[in-house]
């Protein structure tokens, strides 16, 4: 039988419960009550704690000392990814007592445990009292995140060996102090020391130690040599300035995003203040992993044709789903997937417009959809578009049929290397998505005049654009336009949100989850879509300037406010989970040579992961709700 702990053993309690979070940061009123409404029961190993059968759990139970199995339901065999331990300051089962409905897993004691217990109406007054507390029950998604990302390194623990060290400091990849030079340095002394240290490159530092610039022996011919520029003339005048910076505690991961994102080969690695502590260059990169990020670019850079183009995409999904396999977050490697395709579409885009003979063309090549979004997953066909600006001697008509032919040429290439020709023929080569800057604007200005639910998802996919080639002006300028015409249009906004909300969050009132007839969830549809629509309807409205989903959302609440930092990070967190799922499934359906897809089985999730699926469909629908009251719907 349980006993109600006396005054001393409610001081030990609070002790004990401050330990854990969210104990550790709950108001002292709030922690008092809690305390003095605490039971402690002992509990055999082998015991049942609570099953789906028990109906509504009628009590919050907290581990004192001991461990609990909870069991996903159905499943008999006890694995990593159908059993989740809990142990001393854990809490269950939030959500079933939340919701007031049957737990969805069997709980059980294994081995001989203490266990406080909570009674459900004392719970449900603790979350009314305890600001922290509530946090917690309906938003701690966040806390079980890095959780599942364990579980994923364990379970592909042997690949995430092989691809060893990316989430490295990277004041653990310096070996050595960095060779540096005063800005007054003459170009002929650093010349000189940069061979007697036998190096390839030294930084150009203030007196502080902050790095100023760099200059490397490529860089010598090209602005020394050539120029003809003296060599007693200070080393700052021919540096290259502002270099890239990351700090010491940054990963190595963050680095080859870095480097993948501008094209660079070298990076300084700061500490907090700013001083130097090192160089970190490609080849530092290449020892982490079997497929690296120098091997990729190097294949890049020298492809003159579409089967080596073709084994650099390969080599790219499969550096993604080395990441994927070490628990790299969804935000990161969607961004990192779109840098290397951006730069293979960069590639192929170089090759054909040198075959075409458009190279004094002005033009912006158009990503839209995820990858306009910087949030290409492992399966993604193509959409894109084509800016053009006549030349002097040219008009659109006549200029246009080359246009074409080289966009026929880019779209064909990049099918060839995986991503597959848009089934909605959503790319340049359509001579509707060729125009001008103006023919552009008329394009997107007839879709907000006239909406219909064409238009309405033609602004799904077009307004979620940036440029990965060419002139990024003329992308800025469209972008400018776009954020000025629509944010006028109230009426569009609200046809925008109304056609949003149609999808609902999947999750149902008895079952955890609304499935299809074939027992599956589609998480790009019914998860990641319900975030993306709403970013983008409030993005408009403000005019953030950002095509990525959760820059979207962070910019547009810091201009709408009324939304506490907690819950946007909350939304924020959810939305990166469903993401990771996808990634997640698709690189097990790669792994066993099917296609992939953005479909799941909830059924053949963890515990863990359901719960976090679940909490992750409740974000998106308090996101949707916030939606509907804005516009009144």
């Amino acid at each position: 039988m349980p006993d109600t702990a006396p005054d001393l053993l409610r001081g030990a309690s609070a002790d004990f419960l401050r330990r854990f979070s969210p104990f550790n940061r709950m108001e002292p009123e709030a922690l008092a009550f809690l305390t003095e409404r605490l039971t402690l029961s002992f509990h055999a190993a082998g015991e049942p704690l609570l099953t789906p059968d028990m109906g509504p759990p009628e009590a919050l139970f907290i581990v004192q000392r001991g461990k609990v199995l909870a069991r996903q339901s159905g499943t008999t065999a006890v694995t990593e990814y159908t059993t989740l331990p809990i142990g001393p300051g854990e809490c269950f089962p939030i959500g079933a007592l939340s919701a007031n409905r049957p737990s969805t897993n069997s709980y059980e004691a294994v081995e001989d445990s203490f266990i406080f217990s909570l009674p459900g109406e004392d719970f449900r007054t603790l979350m009314q009292m305890s600001p922290v507390f509530h946090l917690f029950c309906t938003q701690y998604i966040a806390s079980l995140l890095s959780q599942s990302r364990q579980q994923l390194q364990n379970a592909f623990a042997q690949r995430a060996s092989e691809q060893q060290g990316m989430a490295t400091l990277l004041g653990q990849l310096i070996k050595k102090p960095p060779v540096t030079a005063p800005p007054t340095c003459s170009i002929r002394d650093a010349l000189q020391t940069m061979v007697e240290q036998r190096i390839g490159g030294i930084v150009v530092a203030n007196e502080q130690g902050q790095p100023l610039g760099i200059l490397t022996q490529s860089d010598v011919i090209g602005r020394v040599v050539l120029p003809g520029v003296p060599l007693e003339q200070a080393v700052v005048e021919v540096m290259t300035a502002a270099p890239h910076t990351l700090t010491v505690n940054a990963t190595a991961y963050d680095a080859a995003l870095e480097m993948a994102t501008h094209g660079i080969r070298h990076l300084m690695v700061v500490e907090a203040d700013g001083r130097l502590r090192g160089i970190l260059s490609e080849r530092d990169l290449f020892s982490l992993q079997r497929i690296s990020l120098g091997q990729i670019r190097a294949s890049m850079d020298g492809a003159t044709h579409t089967e080596a183009l073709r084994r650099v995409s390969e080599d790219i999904r499969q550096l993604a789903l080395n990441l994927i396999a070490q628990g790299v977050g969804a935000e990161p490697l969607t961004r990192f997937i779109s840098a290397l395709n951006d730069a293979l579409t960069q590639r192929i885009i170089d090759i054909e417009l040198d075959r075409h003979g458009l190279h004094d063309l002005e033009y912006a090549w158009l990503a839209f959809g995820s990858e306009g979004r910087h949030e290409q997953t492992l399966s993604t066909d193509q959409d894109n578009g084509l800016i053009f600006v006549p030349g002097p001697d040219d008009t659109s008509d006549s200029l246009k049929p080359r246009l074409l032919d080289f966009a026929r040429a880019v779209n064909q290439c990049l099918a060839d290397c995986g991503f597959a020709l848009c089934k909605g023929n959503i790319m340049a080569s359509n001579p509707a998505l060729c125009l001008t800057p103006e023919g552009w604007q008329q394009r997107f200005e007839d879709w907000m005049d006239e909406p219909d639910p064409q238009a309405l998802l033609n602004a799904s996919i077009f307004f979620d654009f940036r440029v990965i080639s060419g002139n990024r002006a003329l992308g800025d300028r469209l972008r400018e336009w776009l954020n000025r015409k629509a944010g006028k249009n109230l009426a569009f906004l609200r046809l925008m949100a109304a056609n949003a909300l149609q999808v609902a969050p999947p999750i149902g009132r008895i079952r955890d989850f609304v499935l299809d007839e074939d027992g599956t969830l589609d998480l790009k549809t019914g998860g990641a879509r319900l975030f993306v629509d709403v970013a983008r309807i409030y993005a408009l409205r403000t005019g953030v300037r950002s095509s990525a989903t959760v820059q979207r959302l962070r910019q547009a609440a810091s201009r709408l406010g009324g939304l506490p930092a907690e819950e946007l990070e909350a939304i924020i967190d959810g939305f990166h989970f469903i993401q990771l799922l996808r990634l997640r499934a698709q690189h097990l359906e790669a792994d066993a040579g099917r296609n992939a897809d953005n479909r799941i089985r909830p059924d053949t999730l963890n515990e863990l992961d359901r719960r976090i699926l679940k909490e992750a469909f409740r974000q998106a629908r308090k996101l949707q709700l916030r939606l509907k009251l804005d516009y009144q719907l």
